[in-house]
C-alpha cells in the first residue's frame, strides 16, 4: 500500500487563511444580513491598469493568428519581459544582471515555496517570527524541521523574534544557520530595514556561507528614502542572496499570476563533496523539469507594466492603497491602539487591546464591527497578541471599516 509524506502531519490543522474563511463563513451563515468588510487576506481590489489590459488583448489577438501564435515558451520566461525587468527595476539602482539570472514564474508564493527544493534537508533554517507562513510550512513539508512543540515552534528551526521591543528588526542568530528567510517590506508587520541593517545580514551570510532568501514582493510600496528596494543594493549580496519579486501587489496581478526570481550566478552552495556549485543552475534545472513557463499572454501584460503609461498607472495604484493605509493607521492610533507599519507597506500591524490574544480579537472584531483581519498568531508565536489589517480594500470600505472600529468596537 502507498504511504504518505508524514511531514505534512506535523502541520497545524489548516492553513491560516483557510481557518479565517471557515470562521467568516460560519458568522455569515448565522448573520446573513451582516455586511462584512474584509481587510484580512492581502488581495487587491482595484482593476488591472489599462496598459496591462491593452497588452493582454493584443497578445490574445496574436494567439488567434497562425503567424503570431505561440505554444510552449521558455520555462525561464520570455526575454522581452526579462530585459524590461532588468532595465527598469535593477539598472537604475546600479545593479547589473544577466538575462539568465532572472526567472519569470506564476507567483512569488510558488517560488518561495519551491526554492527550498534545491537545498539539502540537513540545512538549518532561520525565519523571522512573525513571518509569512509559506516559508516555514514548505520546509516542514520537505522534512527539514522537527515536530511542532508546545511553544508553537518547530524543532530544528531558528526563530528570530520581531516585536515592539526590538522595533521589529530581526537580530542575528546566536548559532550558525544555513538558510535565512527575510521579507522586506515585511509581511505581516509592515516594517522595513535600512541599508545598514540589511548589510548586517549580508555580512553574516558571507561569514557563515549562508544563503539569504529575500522576499521583496512589496518593494514598490516603499515611500521613504534610504530603504533598499533590492537586497542587491547591498555590497556583496549577489554572492549570498536570491531575491523574489511579484506583479501581484504593484500591478494587481493576484488573479493574473506573474512574478520573477533573481538567482545570480555568483550564489553558490556546497555539494556533499565540499565543492561549490552555482544555485542558478539548480533552479534552472528545477524550473525546466517542473514548470512549463508563465503564459505568453500574461507575460505580455506584465511587459506593459514597464511602459511609460504602465509605470504611471502602477504608481497611482500604489498611492491609492497607501492612502488607505494612512486612513487605517491614523484612525486606529486616534483611539489609542498601538499601531505599526502602513508607511512603507500596505499592511498595518496592531497590538490587540487589553492583552487579548489574536484569535479572540479576530472574533471580537468580526462580531462587533463585522470586520475581518488576520490574527497575528497565525504568523508565528511572536505574533500572539497582534493583528494584521491590509490596505487593499477599496476606499469606501476602508473608511467605513475605520469608522466601525471607532464606534462599535468596545476596547
Amino acid at each position: 500500500m502507498a504511504t504518505i509524506n508524514e511531514n505534512y502531519l506535523k502541520l497545524p490543522g489548516s492553513y491560516l487563511f483557510a481557518e479565517i474563511a471557515r470562521r467568516v463563513a460560519k458568522f455569515k451563515e448565522e448573520n446573513p444580513s451582516a455586511n462584512v468588510i474584509r481587510l484580512g487576506i492581502g488581495d487587491v481590489t482595484r482593476p488591472l491598469p489599462q496598459s496591462v489590459i491593452t497588452g493582454l488583448h493584443a497578445a490574445v489577438d496574436e494567439m488567434a493568428n497562425e503567424n503570431t501564435f505561440r505554444g510552449y515558451g521558455p520555462e525561464q520566461g520570455y526575454q522581452f519581459l526579462i530585459e524590461k525587468i532588468i532595465q527598469t527595476d535593477y539598472n537604475p539602482r546600479g545593479i547589473q544582471l544577466d538575462v539568465d539570472e532572472v526567472f519569470v514564474s506564476d507567483g512569488s508564493k510558488s517560488d518561495v515555496g519551491n526554492i527550498q527544493e534545491i537545498f539539502g534537508l540537513e540545512n538549518r533554517v532561520a525565519i523571522t517570527d512573525p513571518v509569512y507562513p509559506v516559508y516555514l510550512d514548505t520546509n516542514v513539508m520537505a522534512g527539514r524541521t522537527g515536530a511542532l512543540g508546545q511553544d508553537g515552534r518547530f524543532g530544528n528551526v531558528v526563530y528570530l523574534t520581531c516585536n515592539a521591543e526590538n522595533k521589529f528588526v530581526p537580530q542575528l542568530p546566536s548559532e550558525k544557520v544555513d538558510l535565512i528567510y527575510i521579507c522586506m517590506p515585511n509581511n505581516p508587520t509592515g516594517t522595513t530595514l535600512t541599508k545598514d541593517e540589511l548589510k548586517v545580514w549580508v555580512d553574516y551570510a558571507k561569514k557563515h556561507n549562508s544563503i539569504i532568501l529575500y522576499d521583496a514582493a512589496y518593494e514598490a510600496y516603499i515611500q521613504e528614502e534610504g530603504i533598499p528596494h533590492s537586497i542587491y543594493e547591498i555590497e556583496g549580496a549577489k554572492d549570498v542572496a536570491i531575491e523574489f519579486r511579484s506583479f501581484s501587489k504593484n500591478a494587481g496581478f493576484t488573479g493574473t499570476r506573474c512574478a520573477f526570481t533573481v538567482v545570480p550566478k555568483t550564489v553558490k552552495a556546497l555539494t556533499a563533496a565540499g565543492e561549490l556549485y552555482p544555485l542558478n543552475k539548480l533552479w534552472n534545472r528545477r524550473q525546466t523539469t517542473k514548470f512549463n513557463g508563465t503564459p505568453y499572454i500574461i507575460q505580455k501584460g506584465a511587459e506593459a507594466v514597464y511602459s511609460p503609461q504602465g509605470q504611471q498607472e502602477i504608481k497611482a495604484l500604489i498611492s491609492y492603497y497607501m492612502a488607505n493605509a494612512k486612513v487605517i493607521r491614523e484612525g486606529l492610533a486616534s483611539i489609542g491602539l498601538e499601531v505599526y507599519g502602513g508607511v512603507n507597506a500596505p499592511y498595518i500591524w496592531l497590538k490587540a487591546p487589553n492583552g487579548m490574544d489574536s484569535w479572540a480579537f479576530f472574533d471580537k472584531l468580526l462580531t462587533e464591527a463585522h470586520l475581518v483581519g488576520t490574527p497575528g498568531s497565525g504568523f508565528g508565536p511572536a505574533g500572539q497578541g497582534y493583528f494584521r489589517l491590509t490596505a487593499f480594500g477599496n476606499q469606501e470600505n476602508t473608511l467605513e471599516a475605520v469608522e466601525r472600529i471607532k464606534t462599535r468596537l468596545r476596547v
